[in-house]
């Protein structure tokens, strides 16, 4: 599991500061100029993304930094400067088209990265630290299957001085993610009918490329008009059997 570096991150923070240029028409910013003035953009988009389902326990926020970066320099190099400024508003322009390049970089590398299903850090540490309580179970498996599907929060202002890296712990010690993936299928081929296990299989990739609702309904012959809220119910349906049918002993032997 990717460790999360405060200490690397803070240097980085307080070298892209003292790297700032000053402030003046964005046709004037040398290339170079232009990465360095948007670097706090990357900083917010990838702290936004290391608090997400998706990246938790793949990529730190210095991996995520990195990528963000290597985003932000190709949509630089691909700016066309003649269409922006015929725009009414370059900044608003220049900013939408950069973040939209650095989140597909951003999400395009952790799909590559995740393949299995994970459990976010501070699940994971809250789960550890109560080893009696049956309602880590709910959490356990709420974590891994229904919370992935929360989208990622609206970006604030990259000029916001936020301090989001206090939010995310750093505790938690390594868990085998292969064996973890192949123990929640045994799982779930224990406890859940045909239809529920391929729904959460579909869903979340084991084994498999992740499938939309509209496409698992199709395959499991789910018709008619709501047959995408039908896939929904099932999926929350199989994550409450296995949340009421396994002990809290059981999920603490994997991790």
């Amino acid at each position: 599991m990717k460790k999360y570096n405060i200490q690397n991150y803070i240097r980085y923070k307080e070298d892209v500061k003292k790297s700032m240029p000053p402030t003046y028409s964005y046709h004037e910013y040398t290339r170079n100029e232009l990465i360095v003035r948007f670097m706090p953009l990357v900083e917010n988009l990838a702290r936004k993304f290391s608090t997400t389902q998706q990246a938790s326990g793949v990529l730190s926020i210095n991996d995520l930094l990195q990528i963000g970066n290597e985003g932000l320099i190709k949509a630089v190099d691909k700016l066309d400067w003649e269409m922006l400024n015929e725009s009414e508003d370059v900044e608003k322009t220049l900013k939408s088209f950069l973040s939209k390049r650095i989140k597909g970089n951003l999400r395009r590398r952790i799909d590559m990265m995740r393949g299995d299903i994970r459990i976010p850090e501070h699940k994971l540490n809250e789960i550890r630290k109560n080893p009696e309580n049956k309602a880590m179970v709910a959490m356990f498996f709420n974590s891994v299957f229904l919370s992935i599907d929360t989208p990622i929060v609206k970006e604030k202002s990259f000029n916001e001085d936020e301090n989001l890296m206090f939010d995310i712990p750093d505790t938690s010690e390594p868990y085998n993610i292969q064996l973890m993936n192949v123990y929640l299928k045994g799982l779930m081929q224990k406890y859940l009918t045909g239809n529920e296990y391929e729904v959460l299989r579909l869903s979340y990739g084991l084994d498999c490329d992740k499938h939309s609702a509209k496409e698992i309904a199709s395959i499991l012959n789910i018709n008619g008009v709501s047959s995408y809220v039908r896939v929904s119910e099932l999926k929350k349906q199989a994550v409450q059997k296995l949340i009421d049918n396994v002990d809290h002993s059981q999920v603490l032997d994997i991790l």
